[in-house]
């Protein structure tokens, strides 16, 4: 579900959200993820992302799991 904004909201929320996907910790596990999933078949990965856990490890969950946490994190 799209959020409704304002226009001055939404222009809020574009820069905090840019700012956030170029922070050095974000490039740096986006980059992680990337060298990751180089490593298996593309084949194993259909439907796969790889995650970050709260530990720092690297696991591969399904997509709809991984893409569901910032949901999670909001209903609670």
């Amino acid at each position: 579900m799209a959020q409704k904004l304002s226009p001055k909201a939404s222009a809020a929320k574009k820069a905090r959200d840019l700012a956030a996907a170029k922070s050095p910790l974000r490039k740096k596990r986006k980059a992680e993820n990337q060298v990751e999933r180089r490593k298996h078949s593309p084949f194993s990965l259909r439907g796969k992302d790889v995650h970050h856990g709260k530990n720092g490890k690297l696991t591969l969950i399904s997509t709809s799991s991984n893409r569901d946490v910032w949901k999670r994190k909001e209903r609670t």
